[in-house]
């Protein structure tokens, strides 16, 4: 266990090097930058490759180690409770904020567009829930449709507490053999983050440049500003309020993953270094880590509830329309809602965005203005994502006793 942490803190400071180095080769040498992008990739590739497994026989087994159905729901309620009450302070957060700063002018929406809306079909509840179904667990575990993933697992789970108990027995021994096999080679993949995460950064910095964030930097400041906010005020308070946790030690603890997930922009691509440190470095059960943070991947979105809140009411101001107090608190409901449901559908984000924008009645076009600084603000948001995911995980662990 020594040699694991130890390993774990010298990599830290090395992400952080290679998150300052990665920027300034992207910046002096693009061309370069972009050549050696494939690196990167290929270490996303290797996190998203024990997601789905990781999944599936983590939650399997912290589901199966609850031993009843009243257990799991006590938990399962308090995960889903504390993940809507998360996501809607930060709505609640980004539109006070918005309100109070109150940037952007109108802008003509003459020659902007954005073609991508026009591929997005319209969003129905109906589709939406039965897109949480797999008609084919294979297919779903193929394309790592992680909400389906999620569902099967959890009624597969719940089904074997039903078995005898030699088979409870042998079927909980042989997911806890494959959970540790996966976490064993997440062990492995971590010790490539440095330079994967330089890799990241340096094409990110030559692709996108520093040019694009001038004409914007307003926006840009005001949604960072936001996910800073919450991070360092809200999360903590609610952890202080719920279960006497000092988060900031806790961050401390696990700061790997949340730097980790703002060089991949990828919460699923940290979902295997945010389950082994918040239990080796957090102190948090096998349990709670692999029931709490496979769901909060999939459906917990504060970063991207924050950052849709302040794109939309930023994208009225643009079009010149002023939202009401009503119009906002609409808004709020909707980004909390389409961020619990939405999850499952492809291009998750980009649907939200179409969707409360049409709601509202605002010009999709918009949409091409802030799109230039997006890759930017995925890194933070994400990094909130996974921030709240842990921050949930910890509660969970601190306020929960399993009755055998």
């Amino acid at each position: 266990m020594n040699r694991v942490l130890n390993t774990l803190k010298s990599t830290n400071a090395l992400i952080l090097l290679g998150i300052v180095l990665g920027a300034l080769f992207g910046a002096l040498l693009p061309d370069a930058a972009l050549a050696i992008e494939v690196i990167g990739k290929a270490f996303i590739a290797l996190l998203k490759m024990l997601v789905v497994p990781l999944v599936f026989a983590s939650i399997f087994v912290a589901i199966a180690g609850l031993g009843t159905l009243s257990n799991l729901k006590v938990m399962g309620l308090k995960t889903i409770g504390l993940y809507l009450l998360t996501t809607a302070l930060a709505v609640t957060l980004a539109i006070v904020v918005m309100n109070i700063v109150g940037i952007g002018e109108a802008v003509s929406k003459d020659g902007l567009s954005y073609a991508a809306s026009s591929s997005i079909e319209p969003f129905s509840a109906s589709a939406m829930i039965l897109s949480f179904i797999p008609t084919n667990v294979f297919s779903a575990l193929t394309n790592a449709s992680m909400m389906q993933v999620i569902v099967f697992s959890v009624l597969f789970a719940i089904a074997c507490l039903h078995l005898s108990d030699n088979h409870q027995t042998l079927m909980l021994d042989f997911f806890t053999g494959v959970n540790g096999a996966m976490l064993k080679m997440a062990e492995w993949v971590i010790k490539l983050t440095p330079i994967g995460v330089f890799s990241l950064i340096a094409a990110v910095v030559a692709k996108e440049g520093v040019d694009v964030i001038v004409g914007l930097w307003e926006y840009v400041l005001v949604v960072i500003a936001v996910i800073l906010l919450h991070a360092a005020i809200t999360l903590p308070l609610i952890a202080s309020i719920f279960a006497k946790v000092n988060l900031y030690s806790y961050y401390a603890q696990v700061k790997e993953a949340i730097i980790l997930a703002f060089s991949t922009a990828s919460s699923a691509a940290t979902l295997p270094v945010s389950m082994r440190v918040s239990v080796e470095k957090g102190g948090v059960s096998k349990q709670s880590s692999g029931f709490v943070l496979p769901l909060g991947a999939t459906v917990s979105m504060d970063g991207t509830a924050a950052y849709l809140t302040v794109a939309v009411l930023f994208i009225a101001t643009m079009a010149g329309v002023d939202l009401s107090l009503g119009e906002q608190i609409v808004l709020g409901i909707t980004v909390v809602a389409l961020s619990v449901g939405v999850a499952a559908l492809p291009s998750a984000s980009l649907v939200m965005m179409v969707v409360i924008l049409n709601q509202l009645g605002l010009p999709i076009e918009y949409i091409g203005v802030i799109i230039a600084v997006d890759r930017l603000l995925d890194m933070f948001r994400t990094s909130l994502n996974v921030t709240s995911d842990l921050t949930v995980a910890k509660i969970v662990d601190s306020t929960t006793s399993i009755k055998k």
